[in-house]
């Protein structure tokens, strides 16, 4: 049996940075300018890894991250925060968003190499409803959050999607592929929310 991963900040820690994102996202929708408070928890200011999903009604708005920890774990927050409501995948998130929107914060552990050849080592390897995946080569990148297991809980309908939302061809497995795991704790800030004011 393969020991879990230690969970990167607590409970706690983890509602402090969901209302991090929740405030940011107000302060974006209202204009006002941002000056970021600087947590008291020292986990908080240590370099870490966040996604941050916007969701309205069980429908995304917006879902950006980080996969290497370059920026204190409470500014990375905020930084995919920002990003997240403005995902080019989508519209912009705006004030009729907000009093319905779901505010979630991924804490991601370290990246984790796996050793696997091609899809059968893979799928050996991957826990389901547990792992994360990252997929890279020289010139493409794609990662799956362990919350998507929920949506596709086949192993191999994981990697499948994972590969075609990397753009790889589906006729093979790609050459110089790097496969990396890691583990996820989600904190939310969800809805339902007072509606803006001017």
């Amino acid at each position: 049996m393969r020991p879990q991963a230690v969970q990167p900040v607590t409970t706690s820690e983890g509602a402090l940075l969901a209302t991090i994102a929740a405030g940011t996202v107000r302060i974006c929708l209202v204009g006002q300018p941002t000056t970021e408070p600087v947590p008291a928890t020292k986990a908080l200011r240590e370099p870490g890894v966040s996604f941050v999903t916007l969701e309205r009604r069980s429908q995304l708005r917006g879902c950006v991250g980080s996969l290497r920890a370059t920026n204190p774990l409470y500014l990375d927050v905020v930084r995919n925060t920002r990003r997240a409501m403005a995902d080019p995948r989508l519209p912009p998130v705006n004030r009729t968003d907000w009093p319905e929107l779901d505010i979630k914060v991924s804490v991601l552990t370290p990246l984790t190499p796996l050793d696997a050849t091609g899809p059968d080592d893979l799928l050996r390897a991957l826990r389901p409803g547990v792992d994360g995946l990252l997929l890279a080569d020289d010139t493409r990148r794609a990662t799956f959050l362990p919350s998507v297991w929920q949506r596709l809980s086949d192993p191999g309908r994981f990697v499948a999607a994972l590969l075609a939302k990397g753009g790889w061809p589906d006729d093979g497995w790609p050459d110089n592929l790097s496969i990396h795991r890691y583990q996820a704790y989600e904190f939310c800030d969800p809805a339902p929310r007072d509606p803006l004011t001017e």
